[in-house]
């Protein structure tokens, strides 16, 4: 997943960067809403080609541009980005003005990381708002996991992950069978070279088998000792 951050105040941009990083997201920055429009529409046409979802989080008082022109400009273009809207105006019509523009959420700062982060899952659980590209759907057996609509469901039954658990068992199951080392997911899934917790992987695969396994009597998860994890094909 995708999130753009535009945002001017450094301190805030850096704090949300790698807040949303260590939670698994793709993180883009711009710190004036001309760059910001840009941004929007780099991401809107890479989401249109690959599938992989973006969201927008948005500073109202911005350079260049303010980020109630941005948003209606936006939406004026079709770009369905969904837009969530940071910002320290929190009168009611400051709220209301930036919802008829056209913003998919709204917070006022300051706020809580974990309700931000609760309002960023939120809308990538919506449908998507472009048609959905080949590989969208992964399956594996009776697991099935929508890439576009950040939803996972095995025999039917809806599963919750957060975003960490969702990138490591959307990496294993692209290709079922594969074992993947714990260095591979650490570079694919935590973007680090080597583990500073010494065991994340290993706790992260529990987490997974409790959500995706156990409840259901099966094991998809396997551990290929002394090399790594696979889901099994």
């Amino acid at each position: 997943m995708n999130i753009l951050i535009v945002e001017d105040d450094t301190r805030v941009a850096d704090f949300l960067e790698r807040g949303l990083k260590a939670e698994g997201y793709r993180i883009r920055l711009a710190t004036t809403g001309t760059d910001g429009l840009e941004a929007c529409r780099n991401l809107w046409e890479e989401q249109s080609q690959t599938g992989v979802r973006g969201l927008v989080l948005l500073d109202l008082m911005l350079p260049g541009m303010n980020g109630l022109d941005l948003c209606q400009t936006l939406r004026a273009s079709h770009i369905n980005l969904p837009i969530l809207m940071l910002t320290a105006l929190g009168r009611i019509e400051d709220r209301v003005a930036g919802l008829r523009m056209g913003a998919d959420d709204y917070m006022v700062k300051p706020f809580g990381f974990e309700e931000l982060l609760a309002r960023i899952e939120a809308l990538f659980r919506r449908g998507p708002l472009i048609a959905e590209p080949v590989g969208a759907v992964l399956k594996v057996g009776d697991l099935e996991l929508d890439r576009s609509r950040f939803s996972l469901h095995r025999s039917g039954e809806e599963i919750r992950l957060t975003t960490k658990e969702l990138a490591l068992l959307e990496l294993l199951m692209s290709s079922p069978g594969r074992v993947f080392s714990r260095q591979r997911i650490l570079t694919n899934v935590w973007g680090i070279d080597e583990d500073p917790l010494t065991n994340v992987v290993d706790v992260y695969i529990r987490r997974l088998r409790s959500k995706v396994d156990e409840p259901f009597g099966t094991s998809l998860i396997e551990t290929v000792r002394g090399v790594g994890y696979r889901v099994r094909g």
